[in-house]
């Protein structure tokens, strides 16, 4: 299968050549972004695409100092609402009703369920539920990037707070979730470019229950 060939292709590439990406593989991937399943469709994040040099240098000390950062064509920073807000809530319902040209008396009953319970929770359990959200989407990119066979490394190793500040996103009602690096490899300086991928065995990883 086509797609399986491509994730088998994938690895987290650890040196980038700094090659730009064409703009349409890079339309592809953030479509694919868009098109990712969150919890009732309230897609709860935004995705910052950095290509400012002096942004990406500005985020790679506090990135662990990965080569990566300022080394790839685009810098994708996926940051979650801080919190569910019914302002939040109502304008991502009224843009379903809006595209889809009618009212429906269940979705409009879920959505005051939603009112009902989210604004009212723990700010940090509504983030990290935010973030979970994100994070699907991270997956999809990854996946469409492979298909789009661009390189793309996943990033947790980075101070919050501080790309918080870089970006402004505290202003905004966002904190920084997860960040993705896209471009190309540099086989010469990557140690990880030719091992083998491992994974765990399918039967210590799935489950069958019939």
């Amino acid at each position: 299968m086509e797609l399986l060939d491509k994730l088998n292709w994938r690895y987290a590439a650890k040196a980038m050549n700094g090659e730009k990406v064409a703009q349409e593989k890079v339309d592809n991937i953030i479509e694919a972004i868009s098109l990712a399943p969150t919890s009732s469709g309230l897609q709860p994040f935004k995705v910052f695409v950095i290509t400012n040099q002096e942004v990406k240098e500005k985020i790679r000390p506090i990135a662990w100092n990965q080569s990566v950062i300022t080394d790839c064509s685009h810098l994708l920073v996926f940051a979650a609402w801080d919190t569910y807000t019914a302002d939040r809530i109502n304008k991502q319902f009224d843009l379903v009703n809006t595209v889809r040209g009618f009212k429906n008396e269940g979705w409009e009953n879920y959505r005051q369920m939603l009112l009902g319970s989210y604004p009212q929770q723990d700010e940090e359990v509504n983030f990290n539920h935010a973030a979970k959200q994100a994070y699907i989407a991270l997956g999809h990119a990854m996946i469409a990037a492979a298909y789009e066979e661009v390189d793309s490394t996943p990033i947790e190793g980075f101070v919050p707070a501080k790309l918080d500040e870089i970006l402004g996103l505290r202003e905004k009602g966002l904190r920084s979730s997860v960040i993705l690096t896209l471009g190309y490899r540099q086989a010469d300086k990557d140690w990880l470019v030719n091992l083998k991928k491992v994974r765990k065995p399918k039967e210590d990883l799935v489950t069958l229950i019939d």
